[in-house]
């Protein structure tokens, strides 16, 4: 089979195209290879180095070693770990029954549901409100304080919603000549159908209880529940007292590459998350994003 031969025009508009791609991916990388690159600095390379190169003969993991050695790190990792996969638990039971009541054109009083969801999108009660709520339930210094609060997204609620829309009316309505329920139709029928999206929410689901921060700070104020970006919070705060400071001069690892070390391992598990998904993600976007 022959190729095609582009126009000049479409030859023109590739190169401006993959240009600026590269221009936005290069400003992406760059600080991300800053910091790794502070990171595996010895530290009397630290102040001579420009911060872009260093000789990998001379790299070192003794930043990483300390980082990870922390005597809380343990505890605050499995505590991100189960916020991020509780969360997401609680989220997805929540959001997808939701998301596809509303989808059903036939819903009486569906464009009222519509409605009353869009309000807590639209207005926000403040910040003394919901720490009331919170105190209230009793919720204060547990896993629940941070994923209640949020169980339901409600643009990826719509997101879902619209997606769900698309799905073509005539597999419904055969399931339902056949005598199935709606939960049938969902779980046996939908869900199936929605793998694109259910990845696509997940991971904003999951970015956002793995960052968990403002809330935790809030609501959590024993160290024993606290997740990972407290413990990073505390880490950096804390790399100017005295403990860190001998720490420091006997292993020979700068405060700054201290610094690198935890922010990257912070973000790494994200990072490594998203290629996995990232052709389910581009795919759920575009459709969930359709106006329904």
């Amino acid at each position: 089979m022959m190729r095609k031969i582009k126009s000049r025009e479409e030859l023109v508009y590739q190169i401006v195209v993959n240009s600026f791609l590269g221009v936005v991916l290069f400003l992406v990388i760059l600080p991300l290879w800053r910091v790794f690159i502070l990171s595996v600095t010895p530290f009397k390379y630290v102040d001579n180095s420009f911060g872009l190169f260093v000789d990998p003969g001379k790299w070192t993991v003794e930043a990483y070693t300390q980082f990870l050695s922390h005597p809380s790190f343990l505890h605050a990792f499995r505590n991100s770990l189960v916020i991020t996969f509780g969360g997401l638990a609680i989220n997805l039971f929540m959001t997808v029954p939701m998301s596809y009541a509303l989808s059903i054109r036939s819903l009486p009083g569906r464009k009222g549901f519509n409605v009353i969801a869009m309000i807590p999108f639209l207005f926000n009660a403040g910040l003394i409100p919901s720490y009331l709520v919170v105190t209230s339930l009793g919720l204060l210094n547990s896993y629940w304080a941070v994923i209640v609060p949020g169980a339901i997204g409600i643009s990826n609620m719509f997101i879902m919603r619209n997606f769900f829309q698309e799905i073509p009316l005539d597999l419904k309505e055969a399931a339902r000549i056949d005598g199935a329920s709606e939960f049938f139709i969902l779980f046996r029928i939908i869900l199936p159908l929605s793998i694109p999206i259910m990845l696509t929410i997940g991971l904003f689901y999951a970015v956002g209880h793995w960052n968990e921060f403002f809330g935790a700070i809030l609501y959590l104020n024993d160290a024993k529940v606290q997740p990972l970006p407290v413990l990073l919070r505390n880490i950096l705060m804390g790399l100017n007292t005295n403990e860190y400071i001998e720490y420091d001069a006997f292993s020979q690892v700068s405060v700054q590459s201290l610094k690198a070390a935890s922010i990257f391992i912070t973000m790494l598990p994200m990072m490594m998350v998203y290629p996995g998904i990232q052709k389910y993600f581009v795919k759920g976007s575009l459709a969930g994003g359709i106006k329904g």
